[in-house]
């Protein structure tokens, strides 16, 4: 049986969403269909307004609502420390795990030739900027464990090394699984992983 127009266009946009394919599209679109007019008028009225409603952090790149942002802003962090992550959904994993209070930067990718992300792709003169302003004394690194993020914090120790600014630099230990993200790791997993980082060789 043919579907109306309007659940086939639902189905065709939420197919294309991460981890959802057509099964979980089409009851997706029927389980939608079938709830209180309130909560789908809320659910679109979300959607519409997240991209106007999201800034990138001006000091960190997260995504915020104002910026700077909270984390920035709190005085309580330790700004001693910054710890770099790939995209805002990493950062939002170590602090899930409640084990790290200092500042954060978003590099926006990993390095990967493959997919033509080179080093200007990245944030990278960005953080040397952060890095050289002062106040850090420990930059961790706690790029994803796989191929690109193992590449990545190898660049990036190699650039802050070369450029003098004297601050100690850490990978997270490998708690995290090879070939995972961090976004997918339990609160714990990521805990340990910033407890037991070590000094990038």
């Amino acid at each position: 049986m043919q579907s109306s127009p309007a659940i086939e266009r639902l189905v065709s946009s939420l197919k294309r969403l991460p981890g959802i394919g057509e099964k979980s599209a089409t009851r997706l679109a029927f389980y939608l269909l079938g709830a209180p007019e309130e909560m789908v008028a809320e659910l679109a009225e979300s959607v519409g307004r997240l991209k106007q409603d999201t800034c990138l952090c001006e000091r960190c790149f997260n995504l915020t609502d104002v910026s700077p942002c909270a984390i920035c802003r709190n005085p309580e962090r330790n700004a001693a420390l910054l710890c770099v992550v790939e995209e805002p959904a990493d950062l939002a994993a170590v602090e899930k795990s409640g084990s790290f209070r200092g500042h954060y930067f978003v590099l926006g990718g990993a390095l990967s030739p493959i997919d033509g992300v080179g080093p200007d792709d990245l944030r990278v003169a960005d953080l040397e900027a952060r890095v050289h302003g002062g106040g850090i004394e420990e930059v961790i690194l706690a790029t994803n464990p796989n191929t690109e993020g193992d590449a990545t914090a190898h660049f990036l120790a190699d650039r802050l090394r070369k450029t003098g600014a004297g601050v100690a630099i850490t990978r997270i230990a490998y708690g995290m699984p090879l070939g995972g993200d961090l976004e997918y790791a339990d609160h714990v997993t990521v805990g340990r992983s910033l407890e037991n980082r070590r000094q990038m060789d």
